[in-house]
């Protein structure tokens, strides 16, 4: 078994304050043992007697106690959503779903140094329910779920399943990453994002551009349907490929712009996964 410290972790925050309750590195709407000052109240309304400040005390003329409020920083749920479905097997020289366990190998590590629990939930033509993990505070559940993904083999199924994720989330908003190749219909895509937006979605994009530009200018080779993800055996000519490679620079066009629309600004991933990449991203694209 790898070990769990060999995949390089991100630096990520959210943008949002949270209700979870559990103590964290985040901003959170939870009143506690913080450091970030609200206000006073009545010990009637918050009977927390070390937070008694005599000062304010003193100078109320009905002589109530008064203590401070701060507000806590709160765990947010980190969850990972992965595409298991057939495309994910293609790979000139890393297959997608390899590079994908990577990836969320070092969303799992990062939600770990960042104390925020960890999720995972994979799907093909459905959510797989032997593939999903609840939230959870223990580094050794990703570390075995991981390590099973890094050896699985997708079968040539679809990614219907993408359309339920939803489902096996939490109510609490998380932040959720998806990592795909996204061959999948735009429409089903679409639907799919709407159920998903009162979380923060980061589409994390495979992109493997030998899967079009590699193929050959004359003879029979199999080629991926850029929108369903099926393979298909077709004979080539020249202009047979160039009509493919301008359907899949169309193809990365599109879900760009769906997901624009949705405001998830996506991660393309091309070739090695680089963590200060998405460190980067998250300056970028998430206000602290």
């Amino acid at each position: 078994m790898t070990g769990f410290n060999e995949i390089k972790e991100f630096s990520y925050h959210i943008g949002w304050r949270n209700r979870g309750r559990h103590p964290g590195r985040h901003a959170s709407t939870q009143r506690g043992m913080g450091m970030e000052f609200i206000g006073h109240t009545t010990l009637v309304a918050y009977p927390d007697p070390r937070r008694i400040d005599l000062r304010q005390t003193i100078r109320d003329p009905m002589e109530q106690v008064y203590v401070r409020l701060f507000n806590q920083k709160s765990a947010t749920p980190v969850f990972a959503i992965c595409d298991m479905s057939g495309s994910m097997n293609f790979g000139a020289k890393t297959r997608k779903i390899r590079r994908a366990a990577d990836i969320v190998e070092s969303i799992a590590r990062s939600a770990s140094r960042n104390a925020d629990p960890f999720g995972f939930v994979g799907f093909d033509e459905i959510v797989r329910e032997d593939w999903i993990s609840t939230a959870s505070f223990k580094s050794q559940r990703a570390i075995e779920l991981m390590e099973r993904l890094k050896e699985h083999h997708p079968q040539m199924v679809s990614g219907n399943g993408v359309a339920d994720v939803w489902r096996y989330l939490p109510r609490e908003r998380s932040l959720v990453f998806m990592v795909s190749d996204f061959h999948m219909p735009l429409k089903q895509l679409e639907e799919a994002l709407a159920n998903l937006l009162k979380h923060h979605i980061v589409p994390v994009v495979l992109w493997d551009a030998d899967e079009y530009t590699a193929l050959p200018e004359f003879g029979i080779t199999a080629v991926t349907d850029p929108e369903s993800g099926v393979k298909r055996t077709l004979f080539l000519r020249k202009e047979y490929r160039d009509r493919i490679i301008a359907a899949f620079e169309a193809r990365r066009e599109a879900i760009y712009k769906l997901f624009m629309q949705f405001d998830m600004p996506p991660f393309f991933v091309e070739g090695e996964f680089d963590a200060d990449a998405l460190t980067e991203y998250f300056h970028q694209f998430v206000a602290a």
